[in-house]
């Protein structure tokens, strides 16, 4: 029988199929929820140092650069210069002149299509 028909029998019989990766997004859930709940709990209501501060309004950006730089120049673990970088370099150069989010994406898009086409 499909592993879908027992976890549903299961479920009938009155016990709720639990999978392992059920079991792990629960764990990382609560994780989650704890790991954020800490940094109000440790401060107090103190406000952060200013060196610690500073550092933490760089790691979303730092962290959005990194995943674009993978996602741009990474195939597995290989390094690629494809479509894809034309399409960045055409994002850089919008985002530059100062274009709303929308349209930089778009040009974005366009020109790698546009490489991929040709």
């Amino acid at each position: 029988m499909p592993r879908g028909g027992r976890d549903l029998d299961r479920a009938r019989a009155g016990g709720a199929p639990v999978t392992a990766a059920w079991a792990i997004v629960l764990v990382v859930g609560v994780a989650t929820v704890a790991i954020k709940a800490s940094g109000p709990v440790l401060l107090g209501g103190r406000e952060l140092p200013p060196r610690v501060r500073g550092a933490l309004e760089q790691l979303a950006p730092a962290l959005l650069a990194a995943l674009v730089a993978v996602g741009v120049f990474a195939s597995g673990r290989r390094l690629v210069l494809d479509a894809r970088v034309v399409g960045l370099l055409a994002a850089v150069v919008a985002l530059r002149l100062r274009a709303p989010t929308l349209v930089v994406v778009a040009v974005a898009a366009v020109a790698t299509a546009l490489v991929r086409l040709a």
